[in-house]
């Protein structure tokens, strides 16, 4: 694409020199060039045609003289260069130019093998600075479309707590922190039936938008599965039967799902390669729930997965997470680790499910002390209380 140049001086000869000087790049071209005779004209011409990107201006003219029109493009924010044409040895008009933003400047007679040089260097700084402002323009698009896709994402996990009013056999507490705008990890809750309540965190490998994706047909296809009364295994099987069958991506998906009977405080539970949740006893003992040993969705088809159980107690309470949780990082590069966790379950036994995810999340913020979180973060934390 051509350059686009302004020369403005009131001398009639200077174009028939320019013209004749450069007629090569304009027949390339290279260079097109247009001309005004005063500050005047200049303006009305960069108005017009917004596009100019190199103004090559003399200083001393009628109506507008060029420092004049210095300060004027200046006010008007264009991102066209601006080189100035003075007299030799008119050192207080070119530093004076110069202070008005002018990118350079020749001196008169001119020499027009040194101008070919002057104008290929400041046409190249003008293409840097249209590439920086398109690059910042961009960089401003994919924010606010990562700003919309945290908005959807968000909205499509559940929000509202208490999440089942009218419920008093149970409460629930859950938060998803990504690492970037989006994240992979999700959480999920809802009735099965009116005696059984379906929970799940899962954790989608990578991060970003791509693993925003996988994890919102994760989700969808779990959610869909598991309404339909499936037995946690078997929800497992069927999902990683569809996530495997055609994943181009070869992403994959740890998931926790449990099914608690909230009239017996049983749960029955399938574990797809997840950590394992902690049981938080109403005694103050703390837990982990016995691994299935089974492996993540989306990657081996044909897999089984097989069922845990565990018994709650009125009182007592779960917590699932994602390792977002023990692999919180300090400045020193030591993680969160289970050990700290568990000391802080034990803290937090008598806790209600929405103070002690709360609660967790900030000793994670405390523990990292600044340090940027490198990995999503999600915590559900389950109270059983029992039918009275």
């Amino acid at each position: 694409m051509a350059v686009k140049i302004l020369v403005v001086d009131d001398e009639p000869d200077l174009e028939l020199l320019v013209r004749q000087k450069f007629r090569k790049q304009v027949r390339a071209g290279e260079y097109d060039f247009s001309f005004a005779r005063n500050g005047v004209e200049a303006l009305r011409a960069l108005a017009a045609e917004p596009q100019i990107e190199l103004v090559l201006t003399d200083i001393n003219m009628p109506e507008m003289d060029g420092l004049t029109l210095l300060a004027k493009i200046g006010e008007m924010k264009l991102l066209a260069k601006s080189v100035i044409i003075s007299a030799y040895g008119d050192m207080p008009n070119i530093r004076t130019a110069m202070n008005r933003g002018a990118a350079d400047f020749v001196t008169k007679p001119i020499d027009f093998a040194d101008l070919e040089i002057t104008i290929g260097k400041t046409a190249r700084q003008v293409e840097e600075l249209r590439r920086a402002v398109r690059d910042h323009e961009e960089l401003l698009a994919l924010q606010r479309e990562l700003d919309i896709a945290a908005h959807i994402q968000q909205s499509i996990l559940p929000q509202q707590f208490p999440a089942f009013p009218g419920r008093t056999d149970f409460d629930l507490f859950a938060e998803m922190i990504p690492a970037r705008e989006v994240g992979g990890d999700f959480y999920d809750f809802f009735l099965v039936d009116d005696d059984h309540l379906g929970c799940v965190v899962a954790d989608v490998s990578g991060k970003g938008i791509p693993a925003a994706l996988f994890m919102s047909m994760c989700r969808a296809l779990l959610k869909a599965t598991a309404v339909l009364g499936a037995p946690p295994e078997e929800c497992l099987r069927l999902v990683n039967q569809q996530l495997s069958s055609d994943n181009r991506s070869e992403m994959f998906v740890t998931v926790f799902y449990g099914v608690l009977d909230t009239r017996s405080g049983a749960m029955v539970y399938a574990n797809a390669g997840h950590l394992p949740p902690y049981a938080v006893r109403r005694s103050g003992g703390v837990a982990a729930l016995d691994r299935t040993g089974d492996t993540v969705l989306g990657i081996f088809p044909g897999r089984s997965y097989r069922r845990g159980t565990v018994e709650l107690e009125p009182g007592d309470a779960l917590l699932l997470f994602t390792d977002g949780v023990t692999e919180a990082m300090d400045s020193q590069g030591e993680l969160f680790a289970d050990a700290r966790l568990r000391r802080f379950l034990e803290e937090e036994a008598a806790a209600q499910p929405e103070v002690m995810v709360r609660d967790l999340v900030d000793a994670l913020k405390r523990f990292a002390d600044g340090t940027p979180q490198n990995d999503d973060l999600t915590a559900l934390a389950l109270s059983y209380r029992g039918r009275g």
